[in-house]
Order: structure tokens, then sequence, then C-alpha cells
């Protein structure tokens, strides 16, 4: 299959990582990964700010950027940005854009897909030959659990990486306070939240947090690192692309010695 990454505004400006070993996952599992370079921000926080109609140009720059009909399917290591493409895009451009906008934006919504997702339900695997040595937790991003509906899929997968242990997260289901300008506008209320997320995760006596998010990661991790909890926050692709040859480590940059598109 043509998969097309969607590496998400975050992704490309904090945390490439995880879109690389997203990248390299896919092509392991044997399939064409291409990546339009036209791709922009899916518009989440502008919708979620209030934006609505202002956010019909990035619409529409989503929906040409993965119409080529060769691309099967678009993925992306972020719930938050799959969820807002799915969620978001049609309802706007049916609102504010022309029959041409929704036709568009139903295609392109259609064939985007998390991570998690599209490697259970349309690769139909749970085995990546992972490999990451470490006591892990795993904390449930309210879009993934929420509006994705990704169930198990992302302990599926990481119960099959070799050598780590998975402990269960207490109130894993419950959000982790960043909510995108959600933590701006609210912040003793965020700064609350993260604080019960934090204790939990402590509680677990984990060395790693992981998740589908980087966003909620950025805030966990931050909480952490303030707390000088010693517990580092790595994206599950990361987690899911090491491997005994090739492992993830904190310090340099990730897989340099695999080609990855």
């Amino acid at each position: 299959m043509r998969i097309a990454l969607f590496s998400t505004c975050i992704g490309d400006a904090l945390f490439p990582d995880a879109h690389k070993a997203t990248a390299l996952i896919l092509s392991r599992l044997g399939h064409e990964v291409v990546f339009p370079e036209e791709q922009t921000c899916c518009g989440q926080m502008h919708v979620n700010t209030g934006y609505q109609e202002e956010t019909l140009g990035m619409i529409r720059t989503y929906a040409d950027a993965f119409a080529d009909p060769s691309i099967d399917y678009v993925v992306s290591a972020s719930g938050s940005c799959v969820g807002a493409v799915r969620e978001q895009h049609v309802k706007i451009a049916d609102r504010f854009g022309s029959k041409a906008d929704v036709d568009g934006a139903k295609k392109a919504a259609d064939k985007t897909y998390d991570l998690p997702e599209f490697l259970v339900d349309i690769a139909q695997t749970t085995q990546l030959g992972a490999f990451f040595p470490h006591r892990v937790t795993y904390h449930s991003s309210c879009h993934g659990l929420r509006f994705l509906k990704l169930a198990d899929r992302p302990y599926q997968l990481l119960k099959n990486v070799e050598g780590m242990e998975l402990v269960p997260l207490e109130n894993a289901e419950e959000c982790c306070g960043f909510g995108g300008t959600f933590s701006l506008k609210n912040p003793e209320v965020s700064q609350a939240m993260v604080t019960d997320k934090t204790r939990h995760i402590k509680d677990t006596r984990a060395e790693y947090v992981t998740g589908g998010d980087s966003s909620c990661l950025m805030n966990i991790a931050g909480a952490l690192s303030r707390q000088q909890a010693g517990i580092r926050a790595v994206h599950m692709a990361e987690i899911l692309a090491s491997t005994k040859e090739h492992p993830w480590t904190p310090k340099s940059a990730a897989y340099p010695k695999e080609k990855m598109l």
C-alpha cells in the first residue's frame, strides 16, 4: 500500500522523532511511505478556539495535500489531529464551504487513520518486532479514547514489545489537563489535572510514560520534569520502532541508520 505521512504542526516543530518512527514502522511493514510537502496544520486549535470559518482554508489544504488517488491511507502519530480531521473537517466544510469542499474533506477524512488503528485494523498486525527493555505505563489521550474509540488497540501493540514491562495506570481514562488552548485559558484547573495524572504515573514506578499524542506527553513531561520525578515521556511510535538492532535512545535522533521514507 502507498501511505502518506501526516506529520502535524507539533510533530514538525517539536517532536519529529515520533513521526520518523511512524514512517519507519510503516516502511518495515512493506508499505511505500510518502510525505506530501504541501500539508499544513489540520486547524484543530482554530476550531476549538472559535475560529471555525477561518479554518476552511486549512481544511481545503489538507484535502488537496492528500487527494492523490494513489494514496491508499493517510497515517499520523497524533490521535488529536486525526480526531480533528475526522470529527471537524466535514462539519466545518458543510457549514461554511461548498459541495466540493465537503466532498474533498470527506474523502480525506475517510482515509485518515491514527497509527494504532491503522496497524491493528488495516495492516492487521500487533507484532512489530519491537524491543524496549523498560518499565512503562500508558496514558490514554482524550481524543484517542473518546473520538477515535481506540479502545485496547494501543495495549495490543505495547503488550507485544519484547522486554517491556507494561504496568497499568490508575484512572488512565482521565484527561491530563492539556486540551490545547484549555491549558492557557484555565491554567489553575489544568495544573490540578496534570498533578493528578503525574501522581498516578509516579505510583506505577515506571521509567517511562507513553501515549499516542505528543501534546499530552509534552504536558505530562513538563510536569514530571518540574517535579524532578525521573520519569521520561516517549511517544508509543518510538517504542514500537525500537528494535534490538536499532534501539531507541533519549539522547540521539531516532534511528539514523535506517531508511524511513
